[in-house]
């Protein structure tokens, strides 16, 4: 009789609400595409529950878990390492375990970068970005180390937006300044890539960033963080006025196969993750 392994490699997430998380389907996705015997688990975790939660993936051989809202800047205090970017954004959301130690990075930015960079190098590039929250943050802080050359950060919170600006200028190269958004922003002179960071049009494929719509040319980017629907109407707008258009598919994509090179030294496929999402929202046109 063969030896059989039942031991499954552990890995999975820590939220709260964590019902309408689609992570879990793209994750196990891969893993079943690659033959690999690996579980993908969507814990709902609530704030006082958050260092039960990280002991117990710890005591179980978990080898990484991601963490998203509300304990992004909560899990760091439970953390033996945290990664130069992450440090800056202030904030984490995959913890890789090694030797029973909890090293965090931050995949957000990362994931929105390695979209971008499907389409134009952020070296060089002026940017607009709308809003200031924690996509936001992290976002910036990625181009504003990829070498981007300015950044134009709106928010209808001016205090919010020149946190990100001050951070940017004092760690990066990059330009930046903070603008209060009101009524309908116009994309100012020269603006290569637009950016909403925005949670408007999450669900609602109707909903658009106040915006003023005549200043999107077809020379800009235009990227959305929003992978439901994976077509926002920021994003048909752009497109029917010429403009090159990035979903938010894309980045949630990205996130998961840098957090599982993070976790398994290894690459998974792009077009599985992909494929399992636009089954689940759609794909974009």
């Amino acid at each position: 009789m063969t030896n059989r392994n039942f031991r499954a490699i552990l890995t999975g997430s820590f939220s709260s609400p964590c019902a309408d998380n689609p992570t879990v389907a793209m994750m196990e996705a891969a893993y079943a595409h690659d033959g690999i015997d690996a579980r993908y688990i969507n814990c709902e975790v609530t704030p006082d529950n958050l260092g039960a939660a990280v002991k117990g993936a710890l005591a179980m051989g978990w080898i990484g878990f991601n963490c998203s809202l509300p304990h992004k800047v909560a899990v760091m205090a439970h953390l033996d390492e945290i990664a130069e970017a992450a440090k800056i954004i202030g904030a984490v959301n995959c913890v890789r375990i090694r030797d029973k130690r909890l090293i965090g990075d931050n995949t957000d930015g990362k994931g929105f970068l390695a979209s971008l960079r499907t389409v134009t190098d952020p070296a060089g590039k002026k940017v607009l970005l709308l809003g200031a929250g924690g996509a936001a943050r992290a976002i910036a802080v990625e181009l504003g180390l990829s070498g981007a050359k300015s950044m134009t950060i709106a928010n209808r919170k001016p205090e919010k937006a020149e946190a990100i600006a001050d951070l940017i200028r004092k760690n990066t190269e990059c330009g930046a300044e903070a603008v209060v958004w009101t009524g309908d922003i116009r994309v100012p002179e020269g603006v290569d890539i637009v950016i909403n960071a925005t949670s408007i049009g999450l669900g609602d494929k109707d909903a658009l960033p106040p915006i003023e719509l005549t200043s999107l040319t077809e020379k800009m980017i235009v990227a959305d963080v929003i992978p439901n629907p994976p077509m926002t109407r920021l994003l048909t707008e752009a497109k029917s006025r010429g403009g090159t258009t990035l979903d938010g598919l894309g980045m949630l994509v990205n996130q998961g196969l840098i957090g599982a090179e993070l976790w398994f030294g290894r690459k998974f496929s792009a077009a599985v993750m992909e494929r399992t999402l636009e089954d689940i929202f759609g794909a974009a046109d």
